[in-house]
């Protein structure tokens, strides 16, 4: 296989581990994407070579997982999370194994991955290791647990989020009898922190494919065992005829807030456990949605929009209104805008106090600015500091 550059500069780690009579390899997800000719994101490395060893390797090294036998590795500016060859014990919190065992051979390694299309290793040369058909499983498009799909999904029910994200992402079928494994364990789900389960399914719901995901996500009835969803039956019969990836779970929330407005924000990022950045998101999306609703696309409703919303605004105003609203307009029109936040007016708030020396401080002046804030970016002001001045002295009204 050849190598990209990415690889070609990560060989240096393996380069290095091998000269201190160590076996280091690329493994998982970034083998997978490579053959697959996908953008490579993080590159993992399995070793036979201990966390003390690599410690001692290499110069800077970042302990995260010290127990479980990985560690971070910082090279050429880049950093490389490296985890010595183990197979894994029980899993009694279904999370983590109980504990590890290094072993000596990347085979054995390979043996404790969850699906054939990541139980891949590949050296320095780009010489693949696949011991499970892994290679043709992805010519196929098909996801297959790596053994049986029962203990693989009993080790870690999140497994099966997984399976679902993977559907989504690369848009692969899931193999028969993966999928009767996944229908007999989903109802463990329950014992997995909902944290985990938000990560995946938030990468479900951006995969290009998601519609092919979401044949499985409703084949296996996983709305019963997510929360909101397991209230709410009727919630996946209001979702848009034709879905589209959404980048941010906020948007995720939104659609579904928009399609059944019964069902509050706070009540999705509240069993969710989303962070306020998340429900700040959703927030933005549902006003930014009304405010097209009634009044189209314009200045302010761009604004309001956080720079990584514009491709989710177009996409939600597309699936919700049947609408053909391009990415590129509301990036054109965010271009154009005179200010992109509040940092850029001409004026602050301590400019106003001065205007009114008289006056007391107080939300008054938060209240003007935002004012003026509209008035520039919907273009009735330039933002110009006399300018903003005047008009704050002549509609004093806006000061409140």
């Amino acid at each position: 296989m050849q190598l990209t550059e990415q690889f070609r500069q990560a060989n240096g780690i393996l380069e290095q581990i091998q000269s201190f009579g160590y076996e280091a390899y690329f493994v998982g997800g970034c083998v997978r994407d490579l053959l697959l000719h996908r953008n490579i994101g993080d590159i993992d490395i399995a070793t036979s070579a201990r966390p003390d060893v690599i410690q001692q390797i290499f110069n800077k090294v970042i302990p995260v997982g010290m127990e479980h036998g990985t560690v971070i590795v910082r090279h050429k500016h880049q950093s490389y999370e490296v985890t010595t060859f183990r197979v894994d014990d029980d899993y009694a919190d279904q999370r983590h194994p109980d504990s590890v065992q290094f072993v000596k051979t990347i085979d054995q390694d390979l043996m404790r991955r969850d699906f054939t299309i990541n139980a891949l290793a590949m050296d320095k040369t780009g010489i693949i290791i696949d011991l499970f058909n892994g290679k043709e499983d992805i010519r196929k498009r098909v996801i297959r647990t790596v053994g049986d799909g029962y203990e693989r999904f009993t080790e870690d029910p999140l497994r099966i989020m997984r399976a679902l994200r993977f559907s989504s992402q690369l848009g692969f079928s899931l193999d028969e009898q993966t999928l009767k494994a996944i229908q007999s364990v989903i109802s463990e789900l329950k014992s997995i922190a909902v944290e985990r389960i938000l990560q995946e399914t938030a990468k479900f719901f951006a995969g290009p494919h998601i519609e092919e995901g979401m044949n499985y996500f409703q084949m296996i009835n996983l709305d019963r065992h997510l929360p909101v969803f397991k209230d709410n039956p009727g919630i996946m019969k209001q979702l848009p005829d034709q879905l589209k990836p959404l980048r941010s779970f906020g948007a995720v929330i939104a659609m579904f807030h928009f399609a059944a407005p019964a069902i509050t924000i706070d009540t999705w990022t509240k069993q969710w456990k989303c962070s306020n950045k998340i429900k700040f998101e959703a927030e933005s999306f549902i006003k930014a949605l009304n405010d097209y609703k009634h009044d189209g696309l314009g200045p302010w409703l761009v604004y309001g929009l956080h720079i990584t919303g514009y491709s989710d605004f177009a996409s939600l105003v597309n699936m919700l209104f049947d609408d053909r609203l391009s990415e590129q307009t509301v990036y054109k029109m965010a271009n154009n805008l005179p200010i992109h936040s509040k940092r850029e007016l001409a004026i602050n708030g301590t400019d106003i106090r001065w205007l009114f020396p008289d006056r007391q401080p107080g939300p008054w002046i938060g209240g003007a600015l935002k004012q003026i804030e509209k008035q520039v970016v919907t273009g009735y002001l330039s933002n110009n500091k006399n300018v903003l001045k005047e008009w704050v002295k002549w509609n004093q009204h806006a000061t409140g």
